[in-house]
């Protein structure tokens, strides 16, 4: 069973899955937002996905961005519609720039660089990974 991670925002949705023994967090796809419910229900179809991490936005001081609330309403509809998933919100603090330098560190070209839509597929991983890595932790 698969872990999924959601890097939600107001244009593009990223996602990253685990593999079926939840070691290695691999980025999935990013939808655009509007589309999100659908593909979600699809793949949730194929894949068997046990627990939904999605990462909560803060600013530096951990107060709440203004994107928290949609993010909140966005994990209660999947609550809703998903009963047999635990869904997890994270910190997400950072992951874009974690993101970005990673594909600046890879040799990625600049235009690469520029690419909205794998810095979110990128952020996501980074999200699903740190959960992985703290549910590893807690478990010993």
């Amino acid at each position: 069973m698969r872990i999924m991670a959601i890097d939600y925002g107001m244009k593009r949705i990223g996602l990253a899955v685990t593999d079926p023994l939840q070691i290695i967090a691999t980025g999935l796809d990013t939808i655009e937002n509007a589309q999100i419910f659908d593909f979600l229900k699809g793949y949730f179809e194929q894949e068997g996905v046990t627990e939904i991490v999605i990462g909560e936005p803060r600013h530096k001081d951990g107060n709440p961005t203004y994107l928290t609330p949609k993010v909140h309403t966005f994990a209660e509809r999947l609550k809703k519609d998903y009963p047999d998933k635990e869904i997890h919100l994270v910190d997400e603090s950072f992951t874009s720039v974690e993101a970005k330098e990673a594909i600046r560190l890879s040799g990625a070209k600049k235009s690469k660089r520029r690419d909205k839509a794998l810095v979110d597929k990128i952020s996501a991983v980074i999200i699903l990974q740190q959960f992985l890595e703290s549910k590893r932790y807690s478990n010993k």
